[in-house]
């Protein structure tokens, strides 16, 4: 292995930081800038020995490969400096893009459930053969000598079209970023086209009427619960230890799979990493051995038990994730009280979903609103969590970070953290409340 120096610009990132382990585990000497306040990727990139610097145009070495945080414009003093050296620079996905050329490559794409599909597949995959991946919670594992690469897909601004993937798990279509699609029609565009970069076999959830129109140069098999599928998960049974079902390939029974997984979404998931395996000619004992261990992914449905209360973590931000991750909830604590408390993400979002924002939070039995999550994206916005409040049936609250007393009323019950921002620290500010406490 030849040891060569990327500098990643916002290491930090989930993507990022997730890159970054992979290389260093490829035997590349990685180093990188971003804020200095602690995020939740950094643990690893710490364990991992990768130094991660605070932001400055002086860090740049000659010969150095820098890698680019999308969130950055080519304005920031870092890239500009990089630009003036004549350094190579190159974008996440564009790196990216080229690494996945080395192996048997496999994507998950959508709006929603790519981080915890990503998961469960390369946990799957990487118990049967040697296995890279790149997940969206910020975790990367690379190998050299891999047969196959799992990556996440994102399609914002389109970036995923800098991949050309073997296989594609497409898990749904829907408007999310108004900051940039124009429509549900603009999302579909871009998804189609990153479908004609396919290069063996696309695997779409069988119920989204968008993914049923999709016009490709391969194969398209749809997965779901419906005869219509050709991936079929029958004799499902969600129970408090998780989900289990039958899967089908059209007639043909592959076999009984048992993932401790909760919520109706994570039977899709499971199926279509099934299909993708089943296609691969992996064994189904095999398959089924390696989902059955799966413990999850960061912030997705992640849970604690301080006190006498369950804190749910959860990345949701959008209606379609707040109601998977509730009815995930309602199944595994179906006794329990389920409080929300929800970090509206950018005043666009909040403003084009805000009656399906107040709809799906009514599944809960409780609603708490923090302030809306003002991102570098948006600084501001004609609405307020107030406004998103007072649409919720039975009430969503507004809690501050410097008073989470109100919290405190509940007792032997489930707390949900959703949210894309600093959610997080509305959470550790409960739990530090709790524990003062005993």
């Amino acid at each position: 292995m030849t040891e060569e120096t990327d500098y990643f610009i916002g290491i930090k990132g989930s993507g990022m930081s997730a890159l970054a382990l992979i290389l260093h585990d490829l035997g590349h000497k990685v180093l990188g800038s971003d804020i200095t306040q602690f995020t939740f990727t950094q643990t690893g990139l710490e364990k991992a020995g990768i130094e991660c610097l605070p932001f400055s145009a002086d860090n740049l070495k000659p010969g150095y490969t820098v890698i680019a945080g999308n969130s950055f414009t080519d304005e920031h003093p870092e890239i500009a400096r990089a630009h003036e050296m004549g350094l190579k620079v190159l974008r996440y996905h564009e790196y990216l893009g080229q690494l996945l050329n080395n192996y048997t490559s496999i994507g998950v794409a959508g709006a929603h459930g790519k981080t915890s599909t990503t998961g469960l597949l390369a946990h799957t995959l990487s118990g049967i053969a040697k296995t890279s991946y790149l997940i969206g919670d910020g975790t990367g594992v690379g190998q050299p000598d891999s047969k196959f690469f799992v990556f996440e897909a994102d399609e914002y601004r389109r970036h995923f079209l800098a991949y050309h993937p073997d296989y594609l798990i497409m898990t749904n279509i829907d408007f999310d970023h108004p900051d940039y699609y124009t429509g549900i029609e603009d999302v579909y565009d871009a998804f189609e086209t990153e479908g004609k970069q396919v290069k063996k076999a696309i695997f779409a959830w069988g119920d989204d009427e968008w993914l049923r129109k999709l016009d490709v140069k391969v194969p398209v098999y749809y997965y779901g619960e419906k005869d219509t599928d050709d991936f079929i998960a029958r004799n499902i049974n969600r129970n408090t230890k998780g989900s289990e079902f039958d899967a089908y390939f059209h007639d043909e029974l592959i076999g009984h799979f048992s993932v401790p997984l909760f919520g109706d979404h994570s039977v899709l998931n499971a199926l279509a990493v099934v299909a993708v395996a089943y296609t691969e000619h992996l064994a189904p004992e095999f398959i089924a051995r390696e989902l059955a261990t799966f413990d999850g992914v960061k912030r997705r449905f992640s849970q604690k038990k301080v006190a006498d209360m369950t804190i749910v973590d959860d990345y949701a931000h959008h209606p379609s994730e707040i109601s998977a991750t509730l009815d995930a909830a309602r199944q595994k604590f179906p006794d329990k009280q389920v409080i929300a408390v929800f970090q509206p993400h950018t005043f666009s979002r909040t403003i084009a979903y805000m009656d399906e924002f107040a709809a799906t939070l009514d599944k809960a039995d409780e609603v708490f609103l923090t302030d809306i999550f003002s991102s570098a994206r948006e600084r501001s916005g004609s609405v307020s969590s107030e406004d998103l409040g007072a649409k919720i049936h039975h009430g969503g609250r507004v809690i501050k970070l410097d008073d989470m007393s109100p919290l405190l009323e509940f007792h032997d019950a489930v707390v949900v953290f959703m949210g894309a921002g600093d959610i997080q620290k509305y959470e550790r500010a409960y739990e530090d409340l709790l524990n003062s406490q005993k």
